[in-house]
């Protein structure tokens, strides 16, 4: 209780500092964005506060559809080439214009090695300047979709990424310091004020942007972001007026929250997902009692994982019923989702400790599960973890700040892990990123286990090349049904997503979880 107390006072004291402006939006979440570098981390807890500052030669609109941004317009110029008409008048917040220059370079730095953004851009060999304000953009293969694949690839100014010397972006994983992690200079719709890490960060509105006034905009001046990673402490913080917009409330009190008429709350599907991962590169387990072997190797243990959770409980117990049973791998606000795909497999203990024993492992085994350590990723893992118990696997729960937990993630350090993935409706990305091998060159950043089925390699580049929408979603299909069947990742929930603000607060709630300000207003 003295924690909480202190913590909330400390969070207090830090919002004080800035009166309740009738144009400041002071919103809280669990989780701080680690780095303000746009290129070095694909984490939707940064997009939250990096897209607000910098934004990609597409959008989303209101409706979370693809929408020009600093490009007006698009074609393909040959099957290998597209040619991107670049916004005039543009302007980063420091004053200096967005040319192609600045384009071109972006796309270079984002396609670096440490760049998380690399898997997005597979097949894109480069950016050419057309002339001042137009850009060609290289493919390898030709590619039906690309600008869809252009979504939260941000522009940087090269000269200001020379002046400061972020040519390259941060290596999130090596733990480099560099200026772009804690500065910014983007053309977006917020500037940025003043960020401190796991504590908040102040963006005021950009006087110069240019979409400023345009259909919808909103009206604020100032954003106030708030880390509050304790449930209580972020209600608390609501209660009594010192933040006026919680992205994730507690799930145990949506229910009280949506009863509570001094408050208003708005409710979507995800469109992202939660899964578990697998070591199935590793000759023997790292974080495991068994010697020369590699359990997760055979889809019988993990096809036994799956039938030990009974995720109906999990949601109903743990989670509240804010969330929906996934048998799926993707959601069914993604391209290409297969209905059919969705049933999971039956909660069946008796089966799961039947397919153990016939895979080698009757007496089970031990393994460590990794997980990010916010209170209801925590519970979930704390339950799956007994649940498992019950069949003979022994797990010892790790739960770690997203600081240490997601470079596991990415070096493929962690044996058996429980995330999530937000995609775009587009199928190619997430596919590319999650389940596709793991080359070192952009594919498979995500791939955490490191999985490798050379079939599934084949389709998954087949789809980012094919142009035809009908044979997209056919490869598409063949690709979810051998995930299905092969269980690289098993699938587990997609989350209700409630966002609860007070009643003079109006917003676009986005399915991928992101408060856009730039549509905010406060009445």
């Amino acid at each position: 209780m003295l924690a909480r107390l202190i913590a909330f006072a400390l969070v207090s004291s830090a919002l004080a500092l800035t009166p309740a402006l009738a144009k400041t939006l002071r919103f809280a979440s669990a989780f701080d964005p680690n780095s303000l570098d746009p290129h070095s981390l694909a984490l939707l807890y940064q997009t939250r506060v990096v897209t607000q500052i910098y934004e990609g030669l597409v959008n989303r609109d209101r409706d979370f559809k693809l929408e020009p941004s600093l490009a007006l317009s698009w074609q393909a110029t040959s099957p290998t080439s597209w040619r991107f008409k670049l916004r005039p008048n543009v302007t980063f917040h420091d004053g200096t214009a967005f040319t192609a220059d600045d384009a071109v370079f972006s796309f270079e730095r984002a396609l670096a090695k440490t760049s998380q953004r690399a898997s997005q851009l597979r097949g894109v060999i480069g950016a050419r300047k057309v002339d001042p304000m137009t850009v060609d953009i290289q493919l390898s293969a030709p590619d039906a979709v690309l600008p869809d694949k252009l979504w939260l690839v941000a522009m940087m100014s090269k000269q200001w990424a020379a002046k400061n010397g972020v040519m390259l972006p941060q290596d999130y994983n090596g733990k480099q310091e560099t200026h772009a992690v804690r500065n910014a200079n983007g053309t977006g719709p917020f500037v940025l004020k003043s960020y401190e890490p796991d504590r908040r960060l102040v963006l005021t509105a950009n006087p110069n942007w240019w979409g400023k006034g345009g259909p919808g905009t909103g009206n604020l001046t100032e954003a106030i972001y708030a880390v509050i990673q304790a449930d209580a402490t972020r209600l608390a913080a609501l209660a009594s007026n010192e933040i006026d917009f919680v992205i994730d409330p507690p799930f145990q009190d949506v229910a009280r929250i949506k009863r509570d008429s001094t408050l208003k709350s708005l409710e979507t599907s995800d469109i992202g997902m939660q899964y578990l991962g697998f070591d199935q590169a590793r000759p023997e387990l790292q974080f495991s009692d068994v010697k020369g072997r590699n359990p997760f190797k055979d889809v019988r243990v993990r096809r036994a994982v799956y039938h030990a959770i009974d995720i109906d409980t999990i949601i109903a117990k743990v989670l509240r019923g804010q969330a929906t049973p996934a048998g799926a791998h993707v959601s069914p606000l993604v391209d290409g989702y297969l209905r059919e795909l969705d049933q999971r497999l039956p909660y069946s203990p008796a089966t799961a400790r039947a397919l153990l024993k016939d895979a080698g492992y009757g007496d089970g085994f031990e393994i460590a599960l990794d997980c990010v350590n916010v209170t209801y990723r925590a519970a979930v893992c704390q339950a799956i973890s007994a649940m498992l118990a019950q069949v003979g696997i022994r797990v010892s729960f790790q739960p770690s700040p997203s600081s240490i937990f997601f470079p596991k993630l990415t070096q493929a350090t962690a044996s058996f892990f429980e995330f999530g993935w937000t995609p775009g409706t587009d199928p190619w990305a997430m596919l590319n990123n999650v389940i596709r091998s793991w080359d070192g060159a952009g594919s498979g950043a995500f791939n955490g286990g490191r999985y490798s089925n050379a079939k599934l390699d084949a389709l998954i580049d087949a789809i980012r090349i094919e142009p035809d929408i009908g044979k997209r979603r056919a490869l598409t299909g063949d690709v979810l049904r051998m995930m299905n069947a092969e269980l690289p990742l098993v699938p587990l929930y997609r989350r209700k997503l409630t966002w609860v603000m007070r009643p003079n607060i109006d917003v676009v709630q986005w399915p991928s979880d992101v408060l856009e300000l730039r549509w905010v207003r406060i009445n």
